[in-house]
């Protein structure tokens, strides 16, 4: 079965169920969309490396990696291979000793892992048939996928909450709370510039 190469081409709130999130994957030779809903802590992981951050201690998704990395074992790629129900399945396809090994995970686990990795990202022609969004009209197709990459890196921060702004960032914000009286962000805001400042 031939297989679709994805990018993932937006990370943001999920616009059908609230306190979750969506990402959105897009294929490489085309303008279908496969949005995929996944959990606020799984789309921290995705989007702290996207990012490209260094958490004060390692995430789940970092340990699991330096895990690999340290027994000689490669993630090649990962592939989403199965949609039951409206669940989508995906597989970490790994090489150690020239040995190919599947590897079944969650799917937001394995985009995590793809972004940790830089590997690519796969699916099947019946899942986007099934579950893809096809923008219609190619031009305005072309534009909305420039648009949503450039917007990825504003919603990435919105995902990573505090921890995605600078320093800089962060004491603009807090002159912003505290000219509106807003004194419990502004709390946040000063611990984790305390937090940062204190390393």
């Amino acid at each position: 079965m031939k297989k679709v190469p994805l990018d993932i081409v937006a990370l943001s709130h999920s616009v059908t169920q609230s306190h979750n999130y969506a990402v959105v994957l897009g294929e490489q030779e085309g303008v279908r969309r496969l949005p995929i809903v996944i959990g606020g802590f799984e789309a921290q992981a995705i989007a702290v490396a996207m990012e490209r951050m260094t958490p004060n201690r390692p995430l789940t998704h970092d340990l699991f990696k330096d895990t690999l990395e340290t027994f000689d074992i490669e993630l090649k790629e990962v592939v989403i291979n199965n949609l039951l129900d409206g669940i989508f399945y995906a597989r970490l396809i790994c090489i150690k000793d020239g040995e190919e090994i599947e590897i079944d995970s969650r799917t937001s686990d394995a985009l995590a892992m793809a972004v940790r990795f830089e590997c690519p990202i796969y699916t099947y022609e019946f899942i986007l048939d099934a579950a893809g969004v096809i923008l219609e009209d190619n031009d305005d197709a072309l534009d909305t996928a420039k648009q949503m990459k450039k917007s990825t890196k504003a919603d990435v921060k919105s995902v990573v909450g505090l921890a995605g702004h600078s320093i800089e960032e962060l004491e603009t914000m807090l002159d912003d709370v505290l000219s509106n009286e807003d004194y419990e962000k502004a709390a946040e805001i000063r611990d984790e510039i305390k937090k940062r400042t204190a390393q």
